[in-house]
């Protein structure tokens, strides 16, 4: 088996659907959590394979690896983002890293953020066009101020997955979070907080 397969498989595998998940409960998410953790469902294998790129355009979503520039100061960091970036600039890139929300949190972030696709056809063509201005202060879309991260490019470590929009709900569930400096429970748990001020 190439690690190709082991990418797609992964999804064809473990199919959301992205408007039924949002309308789900607290219970469900952690029941399916489990059965894709109990999958063993690696970053690595992710990361692997053909259909990899090296540039990240703004409106899709990716995984990558990570090594933070500050992270000796940093109380806790993400590993393997998970990306929805809005914007480039020289050395880097700003986005909504969906992995510091736990999970029923980024399917309602994400059905909210579908108001700014460009069409509903979830294919190569589909794509977010937001910016910060459009989504800063309001109330909807306040879970994405917990998430919105800087990357600099010459701490990416990995080429970039480009995941298709078929398969965005698909990544959302994906149990591959890898925070460094303290564990995902407590990450997730601050993000409640953050939120519930």
């Amino acid at each position: 088996m190439t690690n190709e397969t082991n990418f797609k498989d992964v999804f064809e595998k473990n199919k959301y659907n992205l408007k039924n998940a949002a309308r789900k409960s607290q219970a469900w998410f952690q029941q399916q959590s489990l059965l894709l953790q109990k999958q063993r469902i690696s970053p690595g294998q992710l990361i692997r394979g053909e259909d990899l790129t090296t540039n990240i355009l703004p409106g899709n979503m990716y995984m990558f690896l990570y090594d933070a520039k500050h992270k000796d100061t940093l109380p806790y960091w993400d590993r393997f983002p998970l990306l929805l970036p809005y914007k480039k600039y020289a050395g880097g890139f700003i986005g909504l890293n969906m992995h510091y929300l736990p999970y029923q949190m980024r399917f309602q972030l994400m059905d909210r953020l579908m108001y700014f696709a460009n069409n509903k056809a979830m294919d190569d063509t589909t794509k977010l066009r937001y910016s910060w201005a459009l989504i800063d202060g309001v109330s909807k879309y306040k879970a994405a101020e917990i998430c919105i991260k800087q990357y600099l490019t010459e701490h990416v470590r990995s080429p970039f997955r480009k995941i298709s929009p078929e398969d965005w709900a698909t990544a959302l569930m994906l149990p591959v979070e890898t925070f460094v400096g303290s564990n995902k429970y407590t990450v997730w748990q601050e993000s409640k907080r953050a939120f519930n001020k």
